[in-house]
């Protein structure tokens, strides 16, 4: 595992020790699995949206800048 320093208050870093100590892991242990739940949950919530899923496309192919907001290149489309 790579290391990494945090830091806290004193207040949270007795909180985090307390609940390390009551289930029985380490302090490191412990704040993975806070960070775990928490990055999981907004993975959830903040869905990926149409854009961010197709940003590599945006800019790709040749063709008019207002290509999708210019309802004239639809003129006859579909007939």
């Amino acid at each position: 595992m790579t290391p990494v320093s945090l830091k806290m208050p004193r207040r949270l870093v007795v909180e985090v020790s307390e609940a390390a100590r009551r289930r029985g892991v380490s302090r490191s242990a412990l704040i993975r699995e806070a960070v775990e739940a928490f990055l999981s949950t907004e993975r959830v919530a903040q869905p990926e949206s149409a854009l961010s899923l197709a940003l590599d496309l945006v800019g790709a192919f040749p063709g008019p800048e207002d290509l999708s907001t210019n309802p004239e290149y639809m003129r006859g489309f579909g007939q």
